[in-house]
């Protein structure tokens, strides 16, 4: 059988969407449609490159210098140049709080020479970066692995060779038809990346942009050379995590809109099938609730955790709705007690998120194979059709543009 999926976000709580993808290869499906968001985002794009669940297996096996190299996804910031100093936001507050009795030529170079010590510090480069690039850690080492991944191994018997493509050079080279989520913040509203949206931008980025956790990761800057987006020139936009406006997507493979499909192309026949992550479903052997390292300085600011609860309040809303909504087309796969920074994590722990994943798929495939597809397809699809169309306009607000043409 072939399911359009949809992989909802969630941080390291994603490496649950192995077991799950175990049990449904092994069942003999396989995928059309791909469409994530965040942590969805990568699973999607390793899928579209060729990825079964046992290559994703290994990845996540892969150690860096005894750890989980997922750690190193969380890395320190690139150092800050002399430009970025000069025009730092940190810089110009600086400047304008006036200190008596020091003449103002003596009070500006000692503003310089604070910003640039504060740049070199290993414990302050992070609250720089957080000011100045918008995350607390680069995603570098996060860049560089998925470009490993994508140029390793065979994809139809041909070694892989897609970490420098464009999106349009990608669904050239596979005919996979993947759809990340990304929100722009300086835009304000959602983007749909795929390789009818934005043909050229690149893979990699594309993946990059939909997995920046807010806050945590620096933002990414759209650039020229990425050409337009729906035929928009959005060069110098800031770009984010697609969870931020929606974490799970699954609205936009049900709906009929126009728009929509101008978006994500014509639905096809294929029944729809959504990946979410649970947080109120235990994993069964494991402790509850986790024991979470706090990531490293960014916990540690009263104002980030406020704003990180926010928006986890909007996304949780949100999620709930389209649960509610598209029950019968969703698989609830278990995370309690795991973190979204939780990369590392023991090899136990992660086994038994990954076995919870391929135990809830296998109830989940045995219930629909209760009913005959046809019948599920048919009925669920139709009831979800109206409120599918409801979600995704609200949900795209201005994004989806009547200009669109198919690519």
């Amino acid at each position: 059988m072939k399911y359009d999926l949809v992989f909802e976000g969630g941080g390291a709580k994603g490496m649950v969407f192995v077991g799950a993808l175990q049990e449904f290869e092994a069942r003999g499906n396989t995928h059309g449609r791909l469409l994530g968001t965040s942590a969805g985002a990568i699973t999607a794009a390793l899928l579209a490159a060729g990825y079964g669940s046992q290559e994703m297996l290994e990845a996540l096996a892969e150690k860096q210098d005894g750890k989980s190299v997922f750690t190193s996804f969380m890395g320190t910031p690139a150092p800050f140049t002399k430009k970025e100093i000069l025009a730092s936001d940190i810089l110009r507050l600086l400047k304008s709080i006036d200190i008596p009795l020091i003449p103002e030529a003596i009070e500006e170079k000692l503003d310089d020479q604070l910003v640039g010590w504060l740049a070199k510090q290993p414990r302050s480069t992070h609250l720089v970066s957080f000011v100045e690039r918008g995350g607390w850690y680069s995603a570098d080492n996060f860049i560089r692995w998925l470009q490993t991944k994508l140029d390793s191994g065979k994809y139809k018997r041909k070694p892989r060779g897609f970490s420098q493509m464009t999106l349009k050079q990608f669904y050239a080279a596979t005919r996979k038809d993947l759809s990340l989520v990304a929100s722009d913040t300086s835009g304000e509203s959602m983007l749909v990346v795929n390789h009818r949206t934005a043909p050229d931008c690149p893979l990699v980025w594309a993946v990059r942009m939909s997995m920046s956790i807010p806050l945590l990761w620096q933002e990414v800057v759209w650039q020229k050379e990425w050409g337009l987006y729906l035929e928009q020139d959005i060069t110098g936009h800031t770009i984010v995590d697609g969870g931020l406006l929606s974490n799970f997507p699954i609205e936009l493979f049900l709906s009929s809109l126009d728009n929509v499909t101008a978006l994500m192309g014509p639905k096809g026949d294929a029944p729809v099938m959504g990946l979410l992550i649970d947080e109120t479903l235990p994993v069964p052997g494991a402790d509850q609730p986790a024991a979470q390292k706090p990531s490293a300085g960014i916990a540690e600011l009263q104002t980030v955790r406020r704003i990180s609860n926010l928006v986890n309040t909007l996304l949780s809303a949100h999620d709930k709705m389209v649960m509610d909504t598209f029950e019968k087309l969703v698989v609830h796969l278990p995370a309690q007690g795991y973190g979204t920074t939780e990369f590392e994590m023991s090899d136990e722990r992660r086994a038994l998120l990954v076995e919870a994943g391929q135990q809830t798929m296998s109830k989940y495939l045995d219930q629909r194979a209760m009913v005959s597809f046809a019948v599920v397809d048919e009925v669920e699809e139709n009831r979800a059709a109206e409120s599918a169309n409801k979600i995704a306009a609200r949900i795209l607000g201005r994004t989806a543009s009547q200009k669109m043409k198919p690519v």
